[in-house]
């Protein structure tokens, strides 16, 4: 069982890497944000436990996140490739996680900062605008729609989060900053992470990390 890891500052397009490297790769896109969903709509034990924080408002804790992630590696085979995405977010998660792959004889192989400038990860974000009917993502300057503030796909409008906003972002930004570095200097020390230009197109920034796979696939 091997492991890596995508992270990187909000606005980073961590998700859209991720689904590039799925569809190239036979990594499996793991989501703890989507498991946790699934977890708590299913009204499994560990789901049931989380909500009782999310209703709360408070965050949800590196055990209980832990228990979601070990189900998930439980259900895959030994020689299964996993991907993670912006998880986890401190050294406290790295540590739990190490200990979980290590008891399935597996290991964190990559870790890809994608790193980006800060004045583009605002604009990045604080144009973003999102469909109020089916979700879609746009760009006011990088993917408008066609018409202004309204859909393509459903017509619904388009609306900017609260957390999109020039001032949440700036901060959203200092946050993982501050979350983030000690992170960042346990698996450099662990000589498994790589930078990768995140400021580049979609596609180059693809390409990067997949031919370091395939280069340390070869190799192994």
């Amino acid at each position: 069982m091997k492991a890596i890891i995508l992270l990187g500052a909000p606005g980073a397009g961590k998700g859209t890497i991720a689904e590039g490297i799925k569809s190239a790769t036979d990594y499996i896109h793991v989501s703890t944000g989507d498991m946790l969903r699934a977890a708590v709509k299913a009204g499994r034990p560990v789901g049931l436990e989380a909500k009782s924080f999310m209703e709360k408002g408070e965050l949800v804790p590196d055990n209980v996140i832990m228990k979601i992630v070990t189900e998930r590696l439980e259900e895959g085979k030994a020689d299964a490739r996993y991907m993670f995405d912006g998880f986890p977010r401190t050294t406290e998660q790295a540590l739990m996680l190490d200990e979980v792959l290590d008891g399935h004889g597996g290991r964190v192989e990559h870790v890809f900062l994608l790193d980006v400038p800060r004045d583009v990860l605002v604009d990045r974000l604080s144009g973003r605008r999102v469909c109020k009917s089916c979700g879609a993502v746009y760009h006011i300057r990088n993917i408008p729609s066609k018409v202004a503030g309204v859909c393509d796909l459903c017509k619904g409008p388009l609306y900017q989060r609260s957390d999109d906003t020039e001032e949440t972002v700036l901060n959203r930004l200092e946050v993982f900053k501050k979350q983030t570095q000690s992170l960042i200097d346990y698996y450099e020390k662990k000589n498994v992470l790589v930078r990768v230009d995140g400021s580049k197109k979609k596609e180059d920034t693809h390409a990067e990390i997949v031919s370091v796979l395939r280069t340390a696939f070869c190799s192994s």
